[in-house]
């Protein structure tokens, strides 16, 4: 894959299938949703693999109980300490109390609450640390140093990303005649993992890393050979949002991945408001990427293809910006500033035409002040709920051809 000698990877489908004996009663074998409005977009059936359905909300649970299980009395003895925007966290609070051992996690200053919460309810103690995932982790590496903790990596492991292979496993039995996965991605522990299921059995299968636009640290590494930092980080994805590539993960990526694609933030939000309207599942931006890339390009991945719905957690109040922000770029919203003659009553006869066209104002704001206003005209901003590009197209013919003078937005 790309300009680098095809390394060995550190982890192989008997790997992937030895974690899965260990999991065994651990974690829920997740259900595939048919996608009927993506089946249709992309021309073949697509489906949705659910982890955003497995225990405390994501599939980290698979590596972080993996990784910890594997260790001897004296190193649990010591506990473990981990790093995390919040799936990761939980999946370690939650393994180690199931195996009797202190869990100490780092998670960056703005993590969301609901995932600090639901960390700290496992029984892990929690500290935030840091602006990003990347401070967080050196924190609990000199953690681990001081104390003797043993830390849980949240992807760059070989026992993490065999027990991550475990979702391939389970998606190839049950979508066997899949010809495309696509994974949400990171660090690529999910990625390296699932690619180690999927092409120890079926080498045909196309295995698909889709990364944020903003936190895309794979394409510049693979492009380089090794793996490269990024200086900045700017997604509304919290959980795939790291700054480099794994010592581990980057040569299992490069021997099994077939391709990276990245995707934009508006994509994430469409994905997302996407899967909560049409599929009923509610799936944080991380989560959504797989579907954001079939959104987006909807002809370039062969059918049948799963997306991986990798976690479900999020904040409320992120869901409501998300939601907003997908409703935006899916031309949901309309905003328009107009001009309309200062008289009684036509502010009521504009508003009453948007009514007629269906629009549903969701604000208004109506100003004489202004120095670029010709006498007898006032400026009326609006902002209206629409049903899309078509319906906005439409709304803006309409009040042309009333004769209201458009300003902006139109």
């Amino acid at each position: 894959m790309g300009a680098v000698d095809t390394p060995v990877p550190p982890v192989g489908v008997e790997d992937v299938r030895a974690a899965r004996e260990l999991l065994a009663g651990v974690v829920t074998a997740t259900p595939v949703a048919g996608s009927r409005a993506l089946s249709e977009l992309c021309g073949g059936p697509v489906w949705f693999k659910c982890e955003n359905l497995q225990r405390t909300g994501s599939f980290k649970i698979r590596g972080a109980y993996t990784r910890i299980a594997r260790l001897d009395p004296a190193e649990r003895a010591r506990g473990v300490v981990a790093a995390s925007a919040g799936n990761h966290a939980q999946g370690v609070a939650l393994a180690a109390k199931m195996l009797g051992t202190r869990a100490t996690v780092f998670m960056p200053a703005r993590a969301a609450i609901p995932k600090v919460g639901a960390t700290r309810g496992y029984g892990a103690e929690v500290h935030l640390v840091g602006e990003t995932i990347d401070g967080s982790i050196a924190a609990a590496t000199e953690f681990a140093e001081r104390t003797g903790a043993v830390f849980v990596h949240p992807f760059d492991h070989p026992d993490v990303i065999a027990g991550q292979g475990t979702v391939g496993l389970e998606l190839l039995e049950q979508v066997p005649d899949v010809r495309t996965v696509l994974v949400c991605t990171g660090g690529g522990g999910l990625l390296g993992g699932i690619a180690a299921a999927v092409k120890g059995q079926r080498p045909d299968v196309a295995v698909v890393g889709v990364q944020a636009e903003g936190a895309a640290a794979w394409p510049p590494s693979l492009e380089a050979g090794e793996p490269r930092a990024l200086t900045e980080l700017r997604t509304v994805a919290d959980g795939i949002a790291v700054g480099r590539p794994g010592e581990v993960t980057f040569p299992q990526v490069v021997a099994l991945v077939d391709e990276i694609v990245t995707v934009g933030d508006d994509a994430l939000s469409r994905a997302l408001l996407h899967c909560l309207e049409r599929a009923k599942l509610l799936v944080e931006p991380a989560g959504a990427a797989g579907v954001a890339a079939l959104l987006e390009h909807p002809q370039r991945f062969a059918t049948p293809a799963v997306a991986v719905l990798s976690g479900g957690n999020i904040d409320p109040l992120v869901l409501l910006h998300v939601i907003e922000h997908g409703m935006a770029a899916a031309a949901r919203y309309l905003s328009l500033r107009l001009r309309v003659a200062d008289r009684p009553g036509a502010l009521a006869e504009l508003l009453g035409l948007v009514g007629e066209l269906g629009a549903n104002v969701l604000d208004v704001s109506h100003s004489r002040i202004s120095g670029s206003l010709p006498l007898g005209d006032v400026e009326v901003a609006l902002s209206m709920e629409t049903r899309g590009p078509e319906h906005c197209a439409e709304l803006v013919e309409a009040l042309r051809a009333a004769g209201h003078a458009i300003v902006s937005g139109g």
